[in-house]
């Protein structure tokens, strides 16, 4: 498997220490497709600076929070499925950005004027039905 030359890679052992974890939880996180390191022809564990981020987060979870396995998996597909929705809507966002350039619009330019949190001030009646 190709790796990028700037990531570090790690052995079992030795992400076991920094974690002060037991080898075998990373097996068995691995075996409940939790993680996926990467593995050398003569099959032992490669593990990158991402995988080291999502042991962080699995273990914040489990350790800080007292979620079980099964619910570290639930909220790792939940965490998964956002950040496919969130790249979805930034290339939606930026075909509309690219057709408002195209029919000659700003699309930084805003209609209505937006507070310093970002939200639109209402009148003071509330939603009022425009004609």
């Amino acid at each position: 498997m190709r790796r990028d030359p700037k990531q570090g890679v790690y052995m079992i052992g030795v992400v076991a220490t920094r974690y002060n974890i037991h080898p075998q939880t990373l097996r068995l996180y691995e075996r409940e497709g939790l993680l996926r390191p990467s593995r050398t022809e003569g099959k032992t564990r490669l593990y990158s600076d991402e995988d080291l981020e999502r042991l962080e987060f699995i273990l914040s979870l489990v350790r800080d929070l007292g979620v079980n396995l099964a619910g570290v998996e639930v909220v790792l597909d939940l965490r998964g499925r956002l950040h496919q929705m969130q790249d979805e809507m930034n290339r939606t966002l930026e075909a509309m950005s690219q057709r408002m350039r195209a029919a000659g619009m700003d699309p930084g330019e805003s209609r209505t004027p937006a507070t310093s949190t970002g939200l639109v001030k209402l009148a003071h009646k509330g939603l009022v039905k425009r004609n």
